[in-house]
């Protein structure tokens, strides 16, 4: 590999977590009989709402919470959530969208490298634990962040973080090539060195 050529990176958000409140109190059984795409679990208190543009599932309490997954961006959890909530008013309930919030991001990318988890832990303690008996990667938890790194010895990794804006996706992101440079460091590529700067395609 030649030291001028970059090495991309393809980013990709799989799951926007968020949660909104209605402001009014929502009768599980009304929106599991007369809702659309629902699915009702009164062993569980609550109802799931299934929207197909955006791809977003919802689990509706009747005190009025309700929490959105699926979405691929910020933007998309909001429009999910706004279209949610006239599905309900639809439905004759006085809802009134408000306090609307990301908790959570899933971003993934996959190194082109695999990588020695004992060695990468032991590099960086104590911020970076392998319990490979519990789980298959190594825990790097970046605590000023709020964010959690997943690193995997087939070079795929997971990083979850919140809120979701466009500061913090910037910080995810650097944390995945603060990774990458920390790995090319220590470890080989299949036949090479990699000691070029990752380009990200989000």
């Amino acid at each position: 590999m030649e030291p001028s050529n970059d090495v991309a990176l393809d980013i990709i958000v799989t799951n926007v977590v968020s949660v909104f409140r209605t402001r009014c109190h929502l009768n599980l059984r009304t929106i599991g009989l007369e809702g659309s795409n629902v699915i009702y679990k009164p062993e569980m208190g609550k109802v799931l709402m299934k929207l197909r543009k955006p791809r977003v599932t919802a689990s509706i309490w009747s005190s009025g919470k309700i929490i959105c997954t699926g979405a691929t961006s910020e933007e998309e959890a909001k429009l999910g959530a706004r279209r949610l909530a006239r599905c309900l008013q639809k439905i004759g309930f006085k809802v009134r969208f408000s306090d609307f919030k990301v908790v959570n991001v899933l971003a993934v990318c996959s190194l082109p490298f695999q990588i020695r988890l004992i060695e990468f832990t032991k590099n960086n303690r104590p911020i970076a634990s392998y319990e490979p008996e519990i789980h298959p990667a190594v825990s790097y938890r970046i605590k000023n962040l709020r964010s959690t790194v997943q690193v995997f010895s087939t070079g795929s990794i997971t990083v979850t973080g919140k809120p979701l804006t466009q500061h913090s996706l910037s910080i995810i992101f650097t944390t995945i090539i603060w990774v990458y440079l920390e790995c090319t460091a220590i470890f080989w590529a299949v036949e090479e060195p990699l000691n070029t700067m990752p380009v990200c395609n989000i």
